[in-house]
């Protein structure tokens, strides 16, 4: 069963769907699961998979895991302990209405899919980004009207090719479809392609009734000037943009490291997807800095 429920999970995340894993570390006494059983389930998705041994111990373990799956959007983690007896004291314990009389301890753990970058443009700042991404086992595609900025010997490992116009891209589109992507990045050769790119993308995630934050429609990021963003901005409101839609835009994109070259560029770029995806602070000094 644990083989399965893992591999449940796994197909999930390969839909980048959110998982929540709930599995049993620790027992004594009489238990009704033993060490290893496991059970999950996945964002917009009725039930779960998988058992850590059934009645008032896996039904608490369920809400307590669709409560995580309704707070989290970055990977969280928690252990609890619970005492298999309505009588259980001590504070690390949390009493069930059991006659079982054993403790459990169990690991729930939220697990975000690993990021999908568009890569909308195959140029320098693309090529770049793809020998980053590939280091972190992430996966990317690319779209570009220039066949010749887009094809497998460019791109040997793209999930996706897409050698289209702006226009055709965007009218085989949808909101729910675009849920495959966690970031959207333009950038292209022409700023008049990327403005109809932004322009359609954001048309897409307003109909859907979100915002561009990474949750149910992809982060958007615009390679580019303050002067060059204002423009854009300008020709959205015109057709009807919500300002809540731009003010999640992120441009220009990339942590600001200084970055000029298309090399040092990817690294701002790729860590700024991550501090996203981690849910992280990059000015906010963790423990290995404060030795």
């Amino acid at each position: 069963m644990t083989k399965q429920t893992l591999t449940w999970a796994v197909n999930h995340l390969a839909l980048r769907k959110r998982i929540v894993m709930a599995s049993v570390v620790q027992t004594s006494g009489s238990v009704p699961g033993k060490v290893g059983a496991r059970l999950a389930i996945a964002e917009q998705t009725d039930g779960f998979h998988g058992t850590i041994g059934g009645a008032g111990l896996e039904l608490k373990v369920l809400n307590r895991c669709n409560e995580l799956m309704a707070e989290h959007f970055e990977p969280f983690g928690e252990v609890l302990t619970f005492g298999l007896n309505k009588g259980a004291k001590g504070y690390e314990v949390q009493p069930l209405d059991s006659l079982c009389g054993g403790r459990v301890t169990v690991s729930i753990e939220v697990i975000i899919p690993p990021p999908h970058v568009l890569l909308m443009g195959g140029g320098h700042c693309a090529t770049a980004l793809v020998t980053t991404i590939q280091s972190l086992n992430w996966n990317y595609s690319v779209t570009d009207s220039r066949l010749e900025y887009c094809n497998p010997g460019l791109f040997p490992n793209a999930t996706e090719l897409l050698h289209t116009s702006v226009e055709d891209f965007l009218a085989a589109e949808s909101f729910e479809l675009m849920s495959r992507y966690s970031d959207i990045l333009l950038l292209g050769h022409d700023w008049s392609e990327d403005q109809a790119r932004l322009l359609g993308l954001l048309a897409l995630c307003q109909a859907g009734g979100a915002k561009p934050d990474g949750r149910n429609f992809p982060r958007i990021g615009v390679i580019g000037s303050r002067s060059k963003w204002q423009s854009f901005s300008r020709a959205a409101i015109e057709q009807g943009i919500d300002r809540n839609q731009l003010d999640s835009v992120i441009c220009p994109i990339g942590l600001n490291i200084g970055a000029e070259s298309p090399e040092e560029i990817a690294i701002a770029v790729t860590a700024q997807i991550l501090a996203l995806t981690k849910g992280a602070s990059p000015t906010e000094k963790n423990w290995r800095q404060s030795l």
